[in-house]
């Protein structure tokens, strides 16, 4: 990947709003909404976990919008937060590893996608973990709704955990995204919707996107479409048959996954 060399390079992390139709997000779960001293007030009470969602914005085929897991990271994190108990959400962590700008690869090579490069990446995720970390949250969870920059963040939850060792945690949860292309493609092929599932734009990506908000999905397009393929940058099985109703059922998996594996490690 090529980038120009950047000193003090910044990256704002924005926070995705769903549409009127999405689940909501409740307000006493996301820090963006708290004042400061609302924020010390709840860590005084006992909240001592605060999760860092990371999303992402990129190409999903002509038929999802770009922001699909900046709004699905945020609103499966409050779900966590509020199962959890004692928890915060960060505003959702935008802009990621991509692909390369000279030459364009990987999602870079369509419109809509943003990327940048990984060493900004983990010094952004780490400077925000610190932040929380020294505020005195006790838990810095990562949850991660793209699979192109799992290994950054695990490597630096794993160097935070060891840096903070008897004064906090740093948890990467990978059940979060590992259960979508196991257990929640093994139900959609169960239901003989094919066997190339849990992939990219394809039928379980818009099940999800359609159950968490609808807004997001050109749905009346896709229904008319053509099968798409990868050139129209859909990796998988055949999207249109998705439903808010399948996507229910792998949402339902990822919010469990995520709390029971934060249950273990508390």
């Amino acid at each position: 990947m090529e980038f120009a060399r950047v000193s003090g390079l910044c990256v704002a992390c924005c926070v995705a709003v769903p549409s009127a139709k999405a689940q909501p997000v409740d307000n006493d779960v996301e820090f963006a909404r708290l004042t400061w001293t609302e924020v010390a007030a709840a860590v005084r009470a006992g909240t001592d976990t605060i999760i860092i969602p990371i999303g992402g914005t990129e190409q999903s085929g002509p038929y999802i919008a770009v922001g699909k897991h900046n709004v699905r990271a945020q609103v499966l994190a409050a779900r966590i937060a509020r199962e959890l108990g004692h928890t915060l959400v960060a505003p959702v962590v935008a802009y990621v590893p991509e692909g390369g700008t000279n030459p364009r690869t990987s999602h870079m090579r369509f419109p809509g996608t943003i990327s940048i490069p990984p060493a900004a990446f983990t010094g952004l995720l780490e400077g925000a973990a610190e932040s929380f970390h020294v505020q005195g949250f006790r838990r810095i969870v990562f949850i991660a709704d793209h699979g192109g920059y799992l290994s950054y963040v695990k490597a630096v939850a794993t160097h935070l955990d060891h840096e903070w060792r008897g004064a906090g945690r740093a948890i990467y949860v990978a059940p979060y995204y590992d259960v979508i292309a196991t257990r929640y493609a093994d139900a959609l092929r169960a239901q003989g919707l094919g066997a190339d599932v849990g992939k990219h734009a394809d039928l379980s990506d818009t099940a999800l996107m359609l159950a968490v908000d609808p807004g997001m999905v050109r749905e009346t397009a896709l229904r008319a479409a053509p099968l798409p393929g990868a050139s129209a940058g859909v990796y998988g099985g055949d999207p249109r048959p998705a439903t808010a109703a399948l996507g229910r059922i792998g949402v339902d998996m990822q919010v469990q996954a995520a709390v029971d594996a934060l249950r273990r490690e508390h």
